[in-house]
């Protein structure tokens, strides 16, 4: 089951970037599977004030199924440099990405039922809180629990295949053998300090050493809300109906320019052309 639904995933990518009302791309999906039930996502609420549990969204929850669509190179180059702000065409396909989830999810979960499996997808999932700048369902962290890849300096998850790129998660009650957290570090700074282009990158100076600032990031995605406003707006306010933004909160800079946009250096892999 767990290899057709990668499979299920992976068909239904390539049919959707043929529409001819979009203009996004996509590379090969990753799909891994998180224990619901595991110590790490039991502990999000502490981490993540407001974080929902599996169990909150699908009574009998037992696992996740987290994907990773990543972009593509040539998606990359329109968003390098140090511009300020984010391409059009980056908006565009951020823009384009999120919908097609929602359209992914809703025939994935149909499929899954008519195969006795309940799914359901967080609505916080489609909220921002503009307060305290963070979601209350993180698919990154649930994409780190079953094992698709790490946190780099950009706070940013990566995967074996980069971390330009987008993830969505779908809690169910399947019974899969699930995955296990990466042992390491797939970012080259946390490895040794060798890198550091996220940091070099990022146009509102929020990543260094010393953390993440959320302020000064949300400052350059609302910069890019007001240029970009012709593709839609993906969160929306608590009431799950205001838009947060009048366009795309978007920038991408840190993964655009970064060396991991479409590696991650773990402990196996070769570290000589590193640029994207």
């Amino acid at each position: 089951m767990k290899e057709k639904i990668k499979k299920w995933i992976e068909c239904f990518v390539e049919e959707y970037q043929k529409r001819p009302d979009i203009l996004a791309k996509w590379g090969q999906p990753l799909a891994q599977f998180a224990q619901a039930d595991h110590p790490y996502i039991q502990n999000l609420p502490a981490l993540i004030p407001g974080h929902q549990l599996p169990q909150e969204v699908l009574p009998g929850a037992v696992s996740i199924l987290v994907y990773y669509i990543p972009f593509t190179r040539e998606l990359a180059r329109t968003n390098q440099g140090k511009e300020e702000l984010a391409s059009a065409q980056w908006a565009r396909t951020y823009e384009e990405t999120n919908a097609m989830f929602r359209d992914l999810n809703e025939q994935l979960s149909a499929w899954l039922g008519e195969k006795g499996v309940r799914a359901a997808v967080p609505e916080a999932s489609s909220t921002f809180d503009q307060k305290a700048l963070m979601s209350g369902w993180s698919h990154r962290h649930f994409a780190w629990a079953a094992g698709l890849g790490t946190f780099g300096m950009n706070n940013m998850l990566i995967t074996r295949q980069g971390c330009c790129g987008r993830f969505f998660s779908l809690v169910t009650d399947l019974e899969v053998e699930t995955d296990v957290p990466v042992q390491g570090e797939y970012c080259l700074y946390k490895q040794d300090q060798s890198c550091g282009v996220c940091m070099e990158y990022c146009p509102a100076q929020a990543l260094s050493p010393q953390g993440y600032d959320r302020q000064s990031c949300y400052k350059i995605l609302q910069k890019n809300a007001q240029v970009h406003t012709g593709y839609g707006s993906s969160y929306v306010s608590a009431d799950k109906v205001t838009p947060n933004s009048p366009g795309s909160d978007v920038c991408g800079k840190c993964v655009a320019n970064a060396p991991c946009a479409f590696r991650g250096f773990g402990p196996e892999r070769k570290r000589e052309n590193v640029c994207c």
